[in-house]
């Protein structure tokens, strides 16, 4: 089983993680989803988010954008973090995650 959370702001992707209302976390097994429930995040300092997501159990997260050093706190919490996705609804995003399907392009906040 894996936990996959997705940054989520009126219900649909956020692009800027760090700047998400919640994250819709999605329990998974062998292609399929097996629970979903949404997570309030703590306030946004550095490191916050992946100290939080780790001790839920996350193990990826798929978001649209998300900046160098914040992926450096996620790599130190064997989080794996995939950016570019584009505005979906997070059920979408996961489905076409678990169909090898998903797409992403550049990451806003690469800079």
């Amino acid at each position: 089983m894996k936990k996959i959370a997705i940054p989520v702001n009126n219900g649909l992707l956020a692009q800027h993680f760090g700047h998400c209302q919640n994250f819709a976390v999605y329990t998974v097994d062998n292609k399929e989803i097996k629970s979903e429930e949404t997570l309030i995040p703590p306030v946004h300092e550095p490191g916050a988010y992946p100290h939080f997501l780790a001790d839920k159990g996350i193990s990826v997260v798929i978001c649209g954008g998300m900046g160098h050093r914040a992926r450096q706190h996620f790599n130190m919490q064997n989080i794996e973090v995939i950016t570019g996705a584009t505005g979906q609804l997070p059920q979408d995003l996961i489905n076409l995650f678990l169909e090898n399907k998903l797409e992403t392009g550049t990451n806003p906040c690469d800079h």
